[in-house]
């Protein structure tokens, strides 16, 4: 039998979905920024190729040359952009893309009640100052970085997540902390960069990894064999492996159950232990990917020579690597696709902004906070989601709306906890007790709530953030697992003896950072009204509703 509650929330959810301007594309009936922000294309030349830039520019420049280049192909290819996203819509996507939750109740109300004409680009600057958005940029470069496997099992990845999380919001530049992943050597409670290396243990997985994040090269096909679809050849592959294969691990395996720290070293000079290679490897010479061999001294260690190549500023690969997986970080898609393969076959939709845009990254001392604030202050990046007759059939690189895209486990954690525990920190949660504790993965020590959801709703095959690849073992744990159906933030807002309506939306600002439409109030104050004698479980319908609604899981 089902239970009277998820039966009588399921009729409120579908009703829920039924309302004009509930659903994922929500429009606002009055855009009030629409004159701020409306495009001024039109006060520029057009011309069908983008002029190259000449000096480096300061962000709101960079940001209207970004803005020009899209509006150029737009005129080439007629199609007409959709309107800026409103307020409320701008708000949330901006959030999850820079912090990697939603707003608070009080946050959302602040800033869709200012009158401030600056007030999105003061909004962007509070964010990429915050501490969440190191933590966030961690969260995004640790699922690039390292995979658990078996052979890491032992590995503690803490220590990086942390190193990453500080280096992100002290705005190190991306070719230094690069560097310093690439060269690291020590202990790892010394040097927790070395986690990258303790992570990825051998000779290929260190090749893969490496021209993977941060050249945005698949290499790794040329492993065994000549690339049937680059002009890489396997002697290329072997070439940048050679720079790892000095690279040793020290310590104990499993600190777990031996003394000692584990770490890594460069044994230049040294006998040390041959590393295990796969049977395809060739022995063949250090070479730098599409340049010339390097003679390597008895005692001379690799990899700050690779590095150094690696990040220089003239680097074919580094520069154009961090801008596409900014851009993909943002819009859903890499100006190349796929993002981490700019060397491909896929050319880029905007050939001279790529270039430019790596350009002014690399002038700009490879300064990420700028490049973020540069393409957040666009009107490409602040156009709504919802698709207008003129640009529905749009190829998505035209960039004429903005795309939709699923939450990563991580967003969606920490948004919901947002909205329940707003209070705590949800990285520090425990685990719950009860059936859903023992999900996948859920059992290893030390395991938190938030990393044994993450671990239930990762899909390693998920690479288009635009694909909705959750099922229905992921709908009934976000409908029914233990900690994600608390509504313990009812009781202090029921008993203040606020009206049905502004209950309603206060529920609305702390769930979808909006507030509701007249339709959808006037609909959920009469479902309200229906439940006088528990209308604690009336507003606890709601507030489950809107959770598990589309227009909650998406950032839009």
């Amino acid at each position: 039998m089902i239970h009277a509650t998820v039966a009588r929330r399921g009729l409120l959810a579908l009703a829920l979905v039924a309302l004009a301007g509930f659903g994922l594309l929500h429009a606002a009936d009055k855009d009030e920024s629409k004159d701020k922000y409306a495009s001024d294309s039109s006060k520029t030349a057009k011309s069908a190729l983008q002029p190259s830039l000449t000096g480096k520019l300061d962000t709101r420049a960079l940001a209207r040359y970004i803005d020009q280049a899209i509006d150029l192909r737009l005129d080439a290819e007629k199609v007409k952009p959709s309107p800026p996203a409103d307020d409320a819509e701008f708000l949330r996507r901006v959030y999850v893309d820079l912090v990697g939750h939603i707003p608070s109740a009080d946050q959302a109300a602040a800033f869709l009640d200012s009158k401030d004409p600056d007030k999105r680009a003061k909004l962007i600057d509070s964010l990429l100052a915050s501490d969440d958005y190191g933590k966030h940029m961690a969260d995004v470069w640790m699922n690039l970085l390292v995979k658990r496997d078996s052979d890491n099992r032992f590995v503690k990845f803490e220590p990086l997540t942390e190193w990453l999380a500080k280096n992100f919001n002290e705005n190190t530049p991306w070719n230094t902390m690069a560097r310093d992943l690439l060269t690291a050597e020590g202990d790892q409670d010394a040097n927790p960069a070395v986690t990258f290396f303790l992570a990825n243990n051998t000779v290929d997985k260190m090749t893969d990894v490496t021209t993977k994040d941060f050249l945005a090269v698949q290499l790794q096909c040329a492993q065994c064999h000549n690339h049937p679809f680059s002009d890489w050849k396997q002697t290329e592959y072997w070439g940048m492996a050679d720079f790892f294969e000095k690279v040793q691990l020290t310590g104990p395996k499993n600190p777990n159950k031996q003394d000692g720290v584990p770490g890594i070293e460069e044994s230049a000079g040294k006998a040390g232990r041959k590393p295990k290679l796969p049977d395809s490897a060739k022995t063949v010479p250090a070479k730098l990917l599409g340049g010339p061999e390097v003679k390597l001294g008895a005692r001379e260690k690799a990899r700050p020579i690779l590095a150094k190549w690696m990040t220089a500023p003239e680097n074919p690969y580094f520069a154009k690597a961090m801008v596409n997986r900014a851009w993909f970080q943002l819009f859903g898609r890499g100006v190349v696709n796929p993002v981490d393969d700019i060397a491909g076959v896929s050319p880029p939709s905007h050939p001279q902004l790529f270039v430019d845009l790596a350009d002014q990254f690399a002038s700009n001392g490879f300064d990420l906070k700028q490049l973020y604030r540069a393409i957040c202050n666009t009107q490409a990046y602040q156009r709504t989601s919802k698709p207008t007759a003129d640009n529905a059939e749009a190829d998505g690189g035209l960039y004429a709306h903005m795309t939709v895209q699923v939450m990563t486990p991580e967003e969606q954690f920490d948004s919901i906890f947002q909205v329940l525990a707003p209070n705590q920190d949800p990285r520090e949660m425990a685990l719950p007790r009860g059936p859903q504790a023992g999900a996948k993965g859920a059992k290893r020590q030390g395991l938190t709530a938030r990393s044994a959801f993450t671990a239930f709703f990762e899909d390693e095959d998920a690479t288009d953030p635009t694909e909705f690849q959750q099922g229905i073992p992921q709908a009934l744990r976000l409908m029914n697992g233990p900690g994600l159906n608390n509504a313990a933030i009812l009781n202090p807002l029921v008993k203040t003896g606020k009206t049905p309506e502004q209950i309603i939306e206060r529920l609305y600002l702390i769930t979808l950072s909006r507030r509701p439409t007249a339709e959808e109030q006037e609909r959920l104050v009469a479902y309200v009204g229906q439940h006088k004698s528990e209308a604690h479980n009336g507003y606890e319908d709601v507030l489950w509703a809107l959770m598990n609604s589309s227009e909650f899981v998406m950032n839009h």
